[in-house]
């Protein structure tokens, strides 16, 4: 077995997609997929990002002349983060998640905060908490949008940001999770539909809406994140289903903007924090939290 960094190649970011789609396609009660499925743009940007900004936290396993694991994290101001670890199914329980966790734990070596988020299943769960996580049960929305439901008697204004927001959307960060996202956010900008920001005397939010899905919204109150949420669904276009993923109990608001737009909630996954408690209001990028 040999480990490897992970390089800013569009060969190791294929592979890496490669293996996560095994991975998690073997998991229980993931709908088989039918014919093939197009590369993921962003996913494949999110890699090669992520080997730029975090070199030592990028690792690929080979075996047999060919890479059968992969591993990427990253840190921001203190922060850990796991963005996401995956083995092809043929080598589980050859402790090889474990060998890829490890590497990608002493990236964070000193940082106080950590997160991930955490797929069903049980290997992967027990792995997190051994390794220190609390593992707070998640949930997801998804559906057709009710538009009869988005109504908003609120006037708290919305409007598209841009690169000149940074400042912004980093200081609701570090005041939501104690940690900037910094780079990630030029990523989120060059892959997301739009950027939408809040920003009044009362408070600030932003929120990233990519087709139907919510791919991460911070805010420095409960108002102004039920706001941005009922906004970006506003925004799914017709005959698009919205998603909202790794929701924790602590995500109340998000829940009742969903369910009144006709969303359904499931329960999948967990989000894994330790040295803090789960953001809020805050609903986390799976691959960047």
């Amino acid at each position: 077995m040999i480990l490897r960094p992970v390089q800013d190649t569009a060969a190791d970011a294929e592979a890496v997609q490669h293996i996560a789609r095994a991975a998690f396609a073997s998991l229980p009660d993931t709908p088989p997929v039918t014919g093939p499925v197009p590369p993921s743009v962003y996913q494949l940007a999110r890699t090669r990002h992520l080997a730029r900004t975090d070199p030592q936290g990028c690792w690929i396993a080979e075996h047999g002349g060919g890479p059968v694991g992969a591993v990427l994290s990253l840190r921001r101001e203190g922060a850990w983060v796991l963005a996401l670890l995956a083995v092809l199914p043929e080598v589980h329980g050859k402790g090889l998640g474990r060998l890829l966790l490890d590497r990608a734990l002493a990236h964070g070596h000193g940082c106080l905060r950590g997160m991930l988020c955490s797929s069903p299943s049980p290997a992967a769960v027990r792995r997190y908490r051994l390794a220190g996580f609390t593992m707070h049960p998640a949930m997801q929305l998804t559906g057709r949008v009710d538009r009869a439901g988005l109504a908003d008697p609120g006037n708290l204004p919305v409007h598209r940001g841009n690169a000149s927001h940074l400042h912004l959307l980093d200081s609701v960060d570090r005041r939501l999770r104690g940690s900037a996202h910094g780079p990630d956010h030029e990523l989120l900008l060059a892959h997301c539909e739009e950027l939408l920001i809040a920003d009044t005397l009362a408070g600030s939010g932003y929120c990233y809406r990519d087709g139907g899905e919510v791919r991460l919204l911070a805010a420095t109150s409960k108002r102004i994140a039920t706001r941005l949420l009922r906004e970006a669904l506003a925004r799914v276009p017709d005959g698009v289903e919205a998603r909202v993923e790794a929701l924790t109990a602590e995500q109340e608001w998000a829940l009742d903007v969903g369910l009144e737009v006709g969303l359904t909630v499931e329960t999948r996954g967990f989000l894994g924090l330790r040295g803090m408690r789960p953001p809020a209001p805050y609903v986390p990028n799976g691959g960047l939290l």
